[in-house]
């Protein structure tokens, strides 16, 4: 019964990305349009085999694809898990849902205003031949570095959601800030396409002071969870 359910909730979350594919199709232009505006344009890229344009149209589709279902996806999740919490815990869980598609587009939004202007004329600007990245090694880059900072926004979402369903406690999270300041330091070295630490602290700051965020809403739900304990 349990893998049937999975089985149930994987089949209508694929669904959804066939779905969320065929919107992204109809905006795939519009998309490759502005994932080339960091570097300078189509102009600034080359496209090199007979298949890489096709390569990175259907990247960019499956993402976009990805992306709207992701709702969706979150609640199919949350139907699959729900029959073991709680109601109380039922309800936040649920309520989560829109603000983890917020700050995934929020950290994706930040990558892409914020990081890429930043990192592309740093890498661009050594010495040597006018670099004209290939159109499929382009797409990669730009999408790896998207979807991972905009999966670390959710940072401070899954700290409240643990400390609402008490599996850990602000405090814990507190006195173990050092190790996550390490963490942090080893996320942004590894998804910041350069090497330099200007660009590793545009990308360590807002994760720092998301995680500080986390330990805030671990607060508010430690609070709220003891309060509606008092009550009943």
């Amino acid at each position: 019964m349990h893998l049937e359910e999975l089985r149930k909730r994987l089949l209508y979350s694929l669904l959804a990305i066939v779905a969320g594919v065929i919107v992204a199709i109809t905006f795939a232009d519009f998309l490759l349009e502005l994932l080339a505006r960091p570097i300078g344009g189509f102009d600034r890229l080359l496209s090199i085999q007979v298949t890489e344009n096709f390569g990175a149209y259907f990247k960019i589709v499956l993402l976009g694809g990805f992306l709207i279902a992701l709702p969706f996806i979150l609640v199919q999740l949350y139907l699959f898990i729900s029959p073991g919490l709680s109601s109380v815990e039922r309800r936040w869980v649920l309520t989560a849902v829109p603000f983890a598609s917020a700050l995934f587009i929020i950290g994706a939004a930040f990558a892409y205003l914020v990081m890429l202007p930043a990192a592309i004329p740093f890498l661009t600007a050594f010495p040597g031949p006018i670099v004209l990245p290939k159109w499929d090694d382009y797409i990669k880059f730009i999408t790896s570095l998207v979807f991972w900072i905009g999966l670390s926004f959710e940072t401070p979402l899954i700290m409240f959601l643990l400390a609402k369903l008490n599996l850990v406690s602000a405090q814990s999270m507190l006195k173990s800030w050092r190790y996550a300041v390490v963490v942090i330091a080893i996320i942004a070295a590894v998804a910041t396409p350069t090497p330099d630490p200007i660009n590793m602290a545009f990308l360590m700051l807002p994760l720092l002071i998301l995680y500080f965020l986390g330990i805030l809403l671990a607060v508010f739900a430690h609070k709220n969870s003891r309060a509606l304990n008092q009550d009943n």
